[in-house]
């Protein structure tokens, strides 16, 4: 009670916050006549100056009012768009590294080049994250305009870009693209054996667009660089043929979630059939060296008593075909992940082919946090506002629109069943159709998208089905979405980051409508006509009501209710929404068949009859925020995990990235021999053992083997004073002279190449090979939790326990294979860096399940994209007649490949 009473005397923490933000907009405000005196070469000026001033040591705060001021006057000139004092408030929340929080329509995108070009006058790189490549390169060819005016290059990054374009890219003043490519980018890089092979700089300032899906919902699944893995058949048929002699008794299963566990007694049989086979290490399945053993025999299991032939899969011509278990149709081309595929091969006897391994992931809560400066704008955001904070600590600010919001916000309305709902809906939308009122219908799914059509469709409704998949051409379409009698269904996704304008879109429509006009008084007439077209229309739909937003039913987080019901309702233009549910819907079904909410439901609706409480509505949305904090459980723990392997990570990575530019790494060499040394003369002479307790047999074997010298070890062991002590300084002065002799036999360079490159390749081989049993004990961690331990703690520990293994093993390889390289006796050529592998790129989509990461081996052998520049630099538009791309394929609304920022058609593709 305390609490509101203040608030409503000083206003919420938000409020108090955007008002002090006011001050800084009047003096950008007070700035605007002196910017419009300017001329354009004047303005233009600006960046040299301010640049100068930093240099002399102002801050981004000092000059901020006068940039801003620049950019406002910079977009009126170039664009037609003036900032509102809203986006300004915006631009500087952004700039301080939080969430601006902006209705739909208002102007997002311009806002962001506020906080883009002060940013981007350092000339550290800015960076522009979108949720799809439609979207980064409509605002990089519309907002370059801008940054190409005040001296600043644009760059953009799509799928096919070869290294060459990436790294122009990445090197201009403000980089457009998605976060699956900046992901990708970055862990291709530290694949690299070459720093001129990478395409990413350091990190400097990002700002991520409908920030909400890229660092909430898209973050529920890591980004993944995967590739072809050593061949283990063998280990698939020897744990398969172990498996077939188990018994019933040795473990339980659960045939409805296809799970299945070793029993105790099934897992000391198990330890007795591996030592037998000779796979296990040690005597405990679950010790830490046998956690990829635990991990095939698992799938094994799953693949012999949980999967059958002919139901879950069918064996075609040698192959294991899946079957998919709701149509009952093979699947060609798909296969199970984590060697359960290649257990059912196994079980088969068919041939095996080879799984792919990861080679390097990511999350994005990790990858965004690398950003010393990381801002985001999106329409909704405050109900994950704590989630923001708690992983990325960013703060949520609400911006007030820049015309009060006119729509209606109907009450929720409940039906008995789904089939009650949508001939309800589709009345709906037929009356709103009637009388001209656009309708824009969110649905949860492209099954419901589809099934809502063929309502339509007995209604006589023309109508537009879009599913989120296609981005560009469902741009357009979502962009008429507000004319006349449009109905559109589209699911809650499909075109995010499209504006809907009432009357329809002129760009879109003039784009559409005079692709093929060159400029000229018939293309000019053409665009007035559409103008006062739309301007009619425009009237005409607001008399209607204005944008009608159905939504058929809610989703289970509210951020994307209010997504959905934002679009209505831009710029203070009138508007509707209304949210129709039953029971059959995905988050009444949590509510279960016999609560009282269903059993008053039931009783009290008649077939056909609906119902509107508050009372139920306020029901749902508790629902929600349960579907919510368990959505927040899982990315936590997502990121929980991750932060174990981002440890790791930075540590390999900078490690990596201090190799590539040593000139040499001798030092580092003689360190890993020395530790190598140390560690055998340790292992076969214990720390307070005597002499005769030595395993001097075993020392001169492991000596042979990593050192590749044969000393007199057993002579060392004649002499009164022998310690362990001498046998390491002894052992380190004959290593030394070994690997000295073969250093003097090529020439320096080449010799520093070598190692180099033993040292790199086994770092990567050493690196794949842990993420590979990490993935493994990830999975069976769990298990811990019967025993009453914290899978995350024991993940953490043997985590940390099986880096250190893979350290100790690093070093015995590269001193092995240093110790045992052999050099032809013919002139010898510096030893080149390898290439890298051919690798797959996966980013699971958490609402479609498929991946989207829409790369096609861009980092390595991708083709030139010739629909876009990698950069745009300020240039004069070209003559008519001097066109030096005359003989390229490229579109008449792309881009012009000169980098001038303009479309093709009108630039040197002008006729």
């Amino acid at each position: 009670m305390f609490s509101g009473l203040v608030k409503n005397l000083f206003g919420s923490s938000n409020e108090r916050y955007v008002a002090g933000i006011r001050k800084i907009v009047d003096k950008i405000n007070a700035l605007e006549p002196q910017m419009q005196a300017l001329s354009d070469e004047a303005l233009q000026g600006q960046t040299i100056l301010f640049r100068d001033r930093l240099q002399a040591g102002e801050t981004l705060e000092q000059i901020l009012p006068e940039a801003f001021a620049t950019v406002r006057e910079g977009a009126q000139r170039v664009l037609g768009m003036r900032h509102f004092d809203v986006q300004l408030i915006g631009g500087v929340v952004l700039h301080r590294g939080e969430i601006a929080e902006m209705a739909t329509g208002e102007g997002k995108t311009l806002m962001a080049t506020l906080a883009c070009y002060l940013n981007a006058i350092e000339g550290k790189g800015v960076h522009v994250v979108t949720v799809n490549d439609y979207l980064a390169r409509r605002d990089a060819e519309q907002m370059g305009l801008l940054y190409s005016f005040l001296g600043l290059t644009t760059g953009i990054i799509v799928p096919n870009m070869n290294e060459m374009e990436r790294r122009a890219a990445y090197n201009c003043d403000i980089t457009y693209a998605t976060n699956n490519e900046l992901g990708f980018d970055y862990l291709r890089d530290n694949m690299k054996f070459d720093r001129e092979q990478m395409v990413h700089r350091q990190f400097n300032f990002g700002i991520v667009d409908e920030v909400d899906s890229i660092l909430i919902d898209e973050a529920r699944t890591p980004l993944i660089i995967s590739g072809p893995t050593d061949d283990k058949t063998e280990m698939y048929i020897r744990v398969n043929d172990v498996v077939l002699k188990l018994g019933e008794d040795d473990y339980e299963k659960d045939e409805k979630s296809k799970s299945i566990n070793l029993t105790e007694d099934g897992t000391e049989h198990v330890e007795q059939l591996l030592a037998e086979a000779g796979l296990l290490h040690g005597g405990n399945l679950y010790d830490i060296e046998n956690t990829q053993v635990v991990h095939h025999v698992n799938q094994a299991l799953k693949a012999i008593i949980m999967f059958r032939a002919d139901t879950d899969y069918i064996v075609k011509d040698g192959k294991v075909v899946i079957i998919d278990e709701f149509t009952g149709r093979m699947m060609d081309g798909r296969r199970w992940s984590d060697g359960l595929h290649q257990a059912v091969e196994a079980k088969e006897g068919v041939k095996i082919e080879p799984e792919n391994q990861t080679l390097a992931s990511i999350t994005f809560q990790n990858y965004f946090r690398m950003y010393p400066k990381l801002s985001g704008m999106t329409g909704t955001a405050a109900t994950e506002a704590a989630e923001f904070f708690d992983i990325y600590k960013m703060n949520v600010v609400t911006i007030p629109t820049n015309r009060p919001i006119a729509r209606r916000d109907d009450e929720d309305e409940f039906y008995r069943n789904i089939t009650d709902k949508f001939i309800a809906i589709a009345r709906t939308i037929r009356d709103a159709n009637e009388r001209g009122q656009p309708v824009l219908v969110g649905t949860v799914s492209i099954e419901k998208s589809e099934l809502l059509s063929s309502y339509l469709e007995k209604e006589g409704v023309a109508h537009s089905v879009l599913n989120a998949r296609f981005h560009e051409s469902e741009a357009g379409i979502v962009a008429q979405a507000g004319r006349l009698g449009a109905v559109t269904i589209a699911t809650n996704m499909a075109g995010r980051g499209t504006d809907i304008k009432l009357g329809g879109n002129e760009e879109f429509r003039i784009d559409a409508e005079l692709a093929d006009l060159p400029e000229g008084p018939e293309r000019d007439a053409g665009i007035a006509r559409i103008r006062a077209e739309v301007s009619e229309e425009r009237e005409k739909v607001r008399a209607a009501g204005g944008l009608f937003v159905l939504a058929t039913e809610r989703h289970e987080s509210r951020r994307i209710d209010n997504q959905l019901r934002g679009r209505s309702g831009r710029q203070g233009d009138p508007g509707l929404s209304k949210f129709y549910l039953c029971l059959d819907d995905d988050l009444l079904r949590i509510f279960g068949p016999e609560t009282l909410f269903s059993k008053m439901m039931n009783k009290t609706l008649d077939e056909g009859e609906a119902i509107g409480s508050k009372w139920l509505s306020k029901a749902i949305e508790q629902a929600q925020r349960k579907v919510e904090a368990r959505n927040y459980d899982v990315r936590k723990q997502v990121v929980e995990y991750d932060n174990v392997m981002n440890d790791q990570r930075k540590v390999v990575y900078e490690q990596r990235g201090e190799i590539i530019d040593s000139e040499t790494v001798a030092e580092v060499m003689d360190d890993m021999r020395i530790e190598t040394v140390n560690a055998l003369v340790g292992e076969a002479c214990p720390p307070g053992s005597y002499p005769e307790q030595w395993d001097i047999e075993g020392l001169k074997a492991r000596v042979e083997n990593v050192l590749d010298l044969t000393p007199p070890i057993d002579a060392w062991m004649q002499e009164d004073a022998v310690e362990p002590e001498i046998f390491e300084e002894r052992l380190q002065a004959l290593a030394e002279e070994h690997v000295a002799a073969k250093a003097g036999s090529v020439e320096a360079e080449t010799w520093r190449s070598v190692q180099k490159s033993v040292l790199l390749q086994t770092l990567d081989h050493h690196w794949k090979e842990h993420l590979a049993t990490l993935d493994a004990l990830r999975q069976a961690v769990f298990l811990r939790a019967y025993a009453q331990k914290q899978p995350i703690n024991e993940y953490k520990q043997e985590a940390f326990g099986l880096f250190e293994r893979m350290l100790t093993h690093i070093r015995e390889d590269v001193t092995r294979t240093i110790a045992r390289i052999e050099f032809r006796t013919e002139e010898p050529e510096p030893m080149p860096l390898p290439e890298l592998p051919d690798f797959l790129t996966t980013h699971i989509d958490p609402f479609t399940g498929e991946d989207n990461s829409a790369d096609i081996d861009a980092g390595t052998r991708g083709l030139i994209s010739d629909s876009l520049p990698p950069r745009q630099v300020a240039h004069a538009p070209a003559g008519a007649g001097d066109n030096p791309y005359a003989g390229m394929e490229i579109s008449r609304n792309d881009p012009c490949p000169c980098g001038s920022g303009r479309k093709y058609k009108h630039c040197h593709g002008a006729v």
